[in-house]
């Protein structure tokens, strides 16, 4: 069996020891451009620039927060030391950190849609949290998050700095209550 995964930026490639050289340099090229195709479909397009990152805001406003949310300006920020992204709900404005440009997609739209919440509920109550758990894949995106912010040492909690409370509701409770990272 031949994998591959990436370590930083280097790429290693599990071979079986009994392939012979050409057969290797060809399963490496192999699973390099494989690794390179899985990579770049997880990536959004949003991280391109601050445009793309203000039109995803939109769409996933539209999709997620019945277009409610309307960000003034959406755009990528120098690393925070202590959150992921941030809001000023007073002026529309969000701002995401730059460490998130090699997330998944996936978890950047978690991040833009916990962002876009708090231009609807400014605080972490539990309408906010009923909103932001429209996004499907909240729960998973949080964890991603903790995760990354493990691994590297940074001690960021939450998205915003603050967790979400111990009795958040469940994406059960938000199907219920909409009827909605």
């Amino acid at each position: 069996m031949v994998s591959a995964r990436r370590e930083g930026d280097t790429v290693i490639v599990f071979i079986p020891g009994w392939m012979s050289e050409s057969e290797e340099r060809r399963w490496v090229d192999e699973m390099v451009r494989r690794l390179e195709r899985s990579e770049a479909r997880r990536r959004s397009p949003a991280r391109t620039g601050n445009e793309a990152l203000q039109r995803r805001s939109i769409e996933l406003a539209r999709r997620y927060l019945d277009g409610e949310a309307e960000p003034t300006t959406v755009r990528w920020v120098a690393p925070m030391r202590t959150r992921w992204a941030s809001c000023t709900p007073a002026d529309g404005t969000i701002r995401v950190s730059e460490r998130l440009r090699d997330a998944p997609g996936w978890v950047v739209d978690y991040v833009l849609v916990h962002e876009l919440a708090h231009l609807l509920a400014p605080g972490h109550d539990d309408y906010f949290w009923s909103l932001v758990r429209r996004y499907p894949r909240t729960e998973r995106a949080m964890g991603y998050l903790e995760g990354l912010s493990a691994a590297a040492g940074l001690g960021l909690v939450g998205t915003d700095g603050d967790e979400p409370p111990a009795e958040a509701p469940t994406a059960d409770d938000v199907e219920g209550a909409a009827a909605s990272g």
